[in-house]
C-alpha cells in the first residue's frame, strides 16, 4: 500500500526539505479530519487524497497543489471551514482547496441556463488559480481508477461526464497522459465488453508484430546514429479508445488499424528535429499530405512536433513524431510542465508559453462571460473551445442551436422542429441561399424557408448527421409511401374492376368485410398499400370481390382488360417509378409493370428491358395526364467535330431552351472527333425535339441519339 513516506521519497527528487514536511504535515491533517470516513471499496477515505497527490508529483507539480490535492475534500466532506485552512496552510492552500471544492458540485447534466452557470463557476474557480483544475483533473483520474465499487449506472454516468467533460478539459490544457487514461477508463466503463476485446486483440497484434517493430525501430535508431545526431527512438502505442474510434469512425477493420506502426524520436533541440526529418525521409519514402510542422505552428494547447507518415517495408505504413525533450514533457504534462520546470528554479519558453497560453485561454472566457448577452451564449463560446466536435449555430432569432460536427441545414431544420423538417425547402445561411445539404460552422445564422406542400426527400438520409433528423426523415417518408401506395392501389383496383361493370366505392361493406377476411387482410387501406407496392395483383383481387359479390360474371375478366389506362403525371411521388433504363417522357407510348415493394414502374413501350410483356395483371397500359408540370431526364448521344468551347456552347444552347442539365461527358474519338454524353432534364416530347433540332444546327454536328437500354 502507498504511504506517504513513499510520497515523500518521491518528492525528494525536486522538491525542498521544507517544502515536502508541509506536504506531509497537510497529509497528516486530512487523515485526522477525514477520520472514521471510508470509501465504497472500503479503504480509508485519506488513501484518495494521497493517491490524488501522487498524481501530482508524477507531473512534478508545486508543494502548494501538492497540499490541496491532500485537503481537497475536507471542506465538502469535514467540519473544517475555509477560513481554518487558511490560518493552518495559508490563503493560496485554502484558495485552491475552495475552488476544487465547487468544482465537485457541478453537475453537467443540466441544460441551457443551468449549465451556463456551473460553465461560469468553472471559469472564476480556474481563473483564480489555473491549478484548480490540475487538482481536480487528478481527482478524477483516481476516482476513474477505483469506479469498480460502485453500480453499473453510476459507473457509466460519471464515465460519460468524464469522457465529455474532463477528458476535453484536460486535451485543451495539453495534458495528455490524464487525458488518454481518462478517455481509456471511461471507455472501458461505458463500454467494458468491446474494451476488453480490443484489449486482448491489441496484446495478440503486438505480440505477433513484435519482431517486425524492433526491425524498424533499429533501423531508425540506426539511420540516426549514422548521422551523429542524438536522437532516441522508442515505439509508440495507441491507446484502446483512440484504436476504437478509428474502427468505428472510419469503418475499418482492426487488422488496418493495427497495420500501422507508430514511432517517436526525441531529441535534443529544433535543429535536431528537422535534420532527423530529413533522414527518416531519406531512409524510407514520405506518404504525400501527411507531414505536419506543428513545431512553426503549435497547437492551441501549446503541443510541438513533426508528424510524418513513411512507406516502411513491404509498403507498411510507419507513423512518426520527431520533438524535443521539452516537447515531449511539453505533451505529457501541457500547462503542469510550467511547474515542472519551475521546480528547478529554471524557466523554459515552451512551458511558459503553454501556461501564457492556457491563461489567456481563461481570460478570454472571463472577457466573453462578462460581455455575453445571455448564459446561452456564454454556453456557446465555452463549448466551441472546449468541445470543438460540437458546433453552435443562431435562429434569426438569436437562440442558439447546438449540433454535432457535419451538421447540415437538414438537420439545423428539424433540431428547431420536426414540421420544419418535414416542410423545408430552402435555407439563408447568413441572409445568402444555400444548398440544403451544406455543411454548418459555428458562428452562422439560419433561416430555414418552408412550404406547405412540401415533403422530405430520400436523399436527405445521404448527409445528414443527427440522430433525430435520419428518425423523422425515415418516418415521414415511411407515411409518404404509404398514403402513395393507398391512392396507387385505389386507382389500380378500380380500373381492374371497370370490366365488371363496378367500382370499389359501388361494393357493399359486407361484401368488402368477407373478401378483406378471405385476402387475410385487416383492412381496405392495408389492401390498397399492398396493391400499390405491388405485392398484391389487381386483377386477382378484384376477382375476387367480384367472386364474393353475387351476381358479376366471371366471363368479363379478360375482356377489356387494358381498355381503360391508368392516368400518371409524374408526381405521384415514391410509388411511381420512372425507368432509368428507357427514360420515359411525356408523349412516349408508356406501359407500367408491378414491382413487388418497389410500386409502379414506369417504361417506354418498346424498352428491350421490359418483362412480362403479355402478363396483364403485372404489365398494362399507362397514359399521360393533360396537366404536367414535372421535369423528366433524357440521355442524348451526340457525334460532333471536337473543338475549344464545346462544353460552354452546349451548355448554353441547352439553358436557353430551358432545359438544365444533369449530367456531361466527352468521349473522344480521334483527334478530330468526339461523341458527348448528354443527360438533361426536359418537360417532354416536345420539348426534347425542340432541344435537338437546335443541336443540329451547330457546326458539324454528326449524329443526335436518344439513348435507351
Amino acid at each position: 500500500m502507498f504511504t506517504i513516506d513513499d510520497l515523500a521519497d518521491r518528492l525528494g527528487g525536486y522538491l525542498p526539505p521544507d517544502e515536502i514536511q508541509q506536504v506531509k504535515r497537510a497529509f497528516y491533517y486530512a487523515e485526522q479530519a477525514h477520520d472514521g470516513q471510508r470509501r465504497r471499496s472500503g479503504e480509508p477515505y485519506v488513501t484518495h487524497p494521497l493517491a490524488v497527490a501522487n498524481i501530482l508529483a508524477n507531473m512534478h507539480m508545486d508543494h502548494q497543489s501538492l497540499m490541496a490535492a491532500m485537503l481537497h475534500d475536507v471542506i465538502e466532506d469535514t467540519g473544517v471551514s475555509k477560513k481554518a485552512l487558511g490560518a493552518q496552510f495559508g490563503h493560496p492552500v485554502a484558495e485552491l482547496v475552495d475552488g476544487v471544492s465547487k468544482l465537485t458540485q457541478i453537475t453537467f447534466e443540466d441544460k441551457a441556463v443551468a449549465q451556463a452557470e456551473n460553465f461560469q463557476k468553472m471559469v472564476l474557480a480556474m481563473s483564480r488559480d489555473i491549478r484548480v483544475i490540475i487538482v481536480k483533473l487528478a481527482d478524477r483520474l483516481h476516482n476513474m481508477r477505483t469506479l469498480g465499487a460502485l453500480r453499473p449506472d453510476k459507473k457509466r454516468r460519471i464515465a460519460r461526464e468524464t469522457l465529455e467533460i474532463y477528458a476535453r478539459i484536460a486535451g485543451r490544457l495539453g495534458i495528455n497522459t490524464i487525458r488518454v487514461e481518462l478517455e481509456d477508463l471511461s471507455f472501458q466503463a461505458i463500454h467494458p465488453m468491446r474494451s476488453e476485446r480490443i484489449k486482448r486483440a491489441v496484446s495478440n497484434a503486438r505480440g505477433h508484430r513484435r519482431s517486425a517493430m524492433r526491425e524498424v525501430q533499429a533501423t531508425l535508431q540506426k539511420s540516426v546514429d549514422d548521422e551523429g545526431l542524438d536522437g532516441t527512438v522508442v515505439g509508440r502505442q495507441k491507446h484502446l479508445l483512440s484504436i476504437y474510434r478509428k474502427m468505428r469512425d472510419q469503418r475499418k477493420p482492426f487488422a488496418e488499424i493495427m497495420d500501422v506502426f507508430g514511432f517517436r524520436i526525441i531529441t535534443e533541440d529544433v535543429a535536431s528535429c528537422y535534420r532527423i526529418l530529413g533522414v527518416v525521409h531519406n531512409l524510407y519514402k514520405p506518404v504525400p499530405g501527411r507531414f505536419k510542422d506543428y513545431i512553426a505552428i503549435p497547437k492551441a494547447n501549446g503541443y510541438q512536433s513533426l508528424h510524418t507518415t513513411l512507406f516502411g517495408q513491404r509498403g507498411m505504413p510507419i507513423e512518426v513524431q520527431i520533438r524535443t525533450r521539452e516537447m515531449e514533457a511539453m505533451a505529457n504534462n501541457g500547462i503542469a510542465a510550467h511547474w515542472l520546470y519551475k521546480a528547478g528554479q529554471t524557466s523554459h519558453p515552451i512551458a511558459e508559453g503553454s501556461h501564457a497560453r492556457a491563461r489567456a485561454w481563461v481570460k478570454g472566457l472571463l472577457e466573453m462571460q462578462r460581455h455575453a448577452g445571455d448564459s446561452l451564449e456564454f454556453i456557446e463560446h465555452v463549448k466551441n473551445d472546449l468541445f470543438p466536435d460540437d458546433i453552435y449555430v443562431f435562429t434569426p432569432k438569436g437562440d442558439i442551436m447546438e449540433l454535432p460536427q457535419g451538421a447540415t441545414v437538414i438537420d439545423f431544420a428539424y433540431t428547431v422542429h420536426t414540421d420544419i423538417g418535414n416542410n423545408c425547402i430552402a435555407c439563408r445561411i447568413d441572409r445568402h441561399l444555400a444548398p440544403l445539404s451544406t455543411r454548418l460552422e459555428s458562428g452562422q445564422t439560419l433561416d430555414i424557408i418552408t412550404a406547405p406542400g412540401a415533403r422530405p426527400n430520400l436523399a436527405w438520409l445521404n448527409f445528414v448527421a443527427t440522430a433525430k433528423a435520419r428518425s423523422a426523415i425515415r418516418h415521414a417518408l415511411k407515411h409518404q409511401q404509404h398514403t402513395e401506395a393507398v391512392m396507387l392501389g385505389r386507382r389500380l383496383l378500380n380500373k381492374a374492376l371497370a370490366p365488371f361493370n363496378t367500382s370499389l366505392e359501388e361494393l357493399e361493406p359486407t361484401v368488402l368485410s368477407r373478401a378483406f377476411a378471405q385476402l387475410d387482410v385487416p383492412s381496405e387501406e392495408a389492401l390498397l398499400e399492398s396493391l400499390g407496392l405491388g405485392n398484391r395483383v389487381a386483377h386477382v383481387v378484384a376477382r375476387r370481390l367480384v367472386d364474393v359479390a353475387d351476381g358479376h360474371p366471371n366471363d368479363l375478366v379478360n375482356e377489356g382488360t387494358n381498355s381503360k389506362a391508368v392516368v400518371i403525371s409524374g408526381s405521384e411521388g415514391m410509388v411511381i417509378n420512372f425507368a432509368r433504363c428507357c427514360h420515359p417522357l411525356p408523349g412516349d407510348t408508356v406501359v407500367g409493370h408491378l414491382s413487388v415493394g418497389k410500386g409502379l414502374v414506369v417504361h417506354r413501350a418498346e424498352c428491350k428491358n421490359l418483362t412480362d410483356k403479355d402478363d396483364p395483371d403485372k404489365v398494362f397500359a399507362l397514359q399521360w395526364s393533360d396537366q404536367i408540370d414535372e421535369d423528366f431526364p433524357v440521355a442524348l448521344r451526340i457525334e460532333i467535330e471536337s473543338r475549344r468551347g464545346l462544353v460552354a456552347e452546349l451548355a448554353g444552347l441547352v439553358t436557353d431552351a430551358d432545359a438544365n442539365i444533369e449530367r456531361i461527358g466527352i468521349e473522344e474519338r480521334d483527334a478530330r472527333l468526339a461523341t458527348v454524353n448528354l443527360t438533361l432534364s426536359v418537360k417532354g416530347r416536345v420539348h426534347l425535339a425542340r432541344i435537338m433540332k437546335r443541336i443540329r444546327n451547330l457546326p458539324n454536328v454528326g449524329k443526335i441519339t436518344r439513348m435507351a437500354n
